[in-house]
């Protein structure tokens, strides 16, 4: 069948400038996968009182991670593509759209459309399932799919956080850096509201849940919390750290109800134990963006190294890395061809 694949990330303004952010973050945080309280509260909380507090320093922290290509998460995302399609057999193609501003859905699925592809392969690049991630970005898909009448054949890539290349492609990133030389290794994942994980797993105690030490537990495997500590565990295991070696974190957080430890508060603590110099993973990104080259890179970088630290280094995401453009070609047909 002629297959189109249709890489799914979240998405950048188009410049940075204060409209430009504005439109984005407007998109953003008014889908109810994202900011999930009643539709007149999140209108009212997000338009009148989030995004104008906080859109001029967004600007200024895109101003900070733009670049001549521009945003990094888009032409980043392109590069991928480009390489992955390669890997295609004739016919098939591989497009790239992004769950909030441009290349937008809706264009990527009319091009579809246009060159009458009969299968789809949605793939959201989101190594662990979130619905603020995987959920919003899929659905998002499947609506426009729907109402654009493509009758292909639509298949979705799950998340991969156990996959044994997805893994190995993280490895290979650390391998890059000598870990002796190192005190200690963070693992940081994006935060989520506590709320979005007891929406997703009624019943779900997270003050009791052991999901941190047990591996994934019975409430489901689309845990996020779980999947996060577990990939960790999995990464630790092929770096060949021991458990006193790394810790979890979140990171990104608006409130202190999101997931727990944060992982500015890790650093300071590691600090405090004397450990001075820190290498830090972000296996929730694949791609490179402002929650990993600034807030990690630069904004974290800059308080531990005031606070005494001597070593603070981000390992580069997978981006468009060869060995990840493999993997993920394996992940896919691994996940789509049964």
């Amino acid at each position: 069948m002629k297959t189109a694949i249709l890489l799914l990330n979240v998405g950048s303004p188009d410049a940075p400038t204060v409209p430009a952010v504005r439109r984005y973050l407007t998109q953003f945080l008014n889908d109810k996968r994202v900011i999930d309280l009643p539709w007149l509260l999140r209108k009212f909380l997000v338009n009148a009182i989030i995004i104008p507090f906080r859109v001029k320093n967004s600007t200024k922290l895109y101003l900070r991670l733009w670049t001549k290509k521009g945003s990094p998460l888009i032409f980043l995302t392109e590069e991928l593509r480009e390489k992955l399609e390669q890997k295609q057999k004739d016919g098939d193609k591989v497009f790239a759209a992004m769950r909030y501003g441009n290349p937008s859905i809706k264009k990527a699925l009319k091009e579809i459309k246009s060159e009458g592809f009969e299968k789809i392969i949605l793939v959201p690049l989101f190594p662990q399932h979130a619905m603020s991630t995987t959920e919003t970005a899929v659905t998002a898909a499947e609506k426009r799919i729907k109402k654009l009448g493509i009758k292909a054949e639509v298949k979705s890539v799950e998340q991969f956080y156990d996959h044994p290349k997805f893994l190995e492609s993280f490895v290979k990133q650390g391998q890059k850096y000598d870990l002796s030389k190192y005190d200690h290794v963070i693992f940081s994942y994006h935060g989520l509201p506590n709320r979005h994980i007891e929406k997703c797993h009624p019943g779900i105690n997270l003050a009791v849940c052991n999901c941190t030490t047990a591996g994934i537990p019975e409430h489901g495997k689309k845990c996020y919390r779980a999947t996060s500590y577990e990939t960790s565990r999995l990464l630790a295991k092929q770096l060949n750290l021991k458990p006193e070696d790394y810790t979890v974190s979140y990171q990104s957080r608006l409130s202190k109800n999101w997931l727990t430890p944060f992982t500015d508060v890790t650093l300071d603590e590691k600090l405090k134990e004397g450990k001075k110099k820190i290498l830090v993973f972000a296996p929730s990104f694949v791609t490179d963006c402002l929650e990993t080259t600034l807030e990690i890179g630069v904004e974290y970088g800059d308080e531990f190294y005031k606070n005494g630290g001597e070593k603070l280094q981000l390992v580069e995401s997978l981006n468009a890395e060869d060995h990840w453009v493999e993997a993920l070609n394996e992940i896919i047909k691994d996940q789509t061809t049964a």
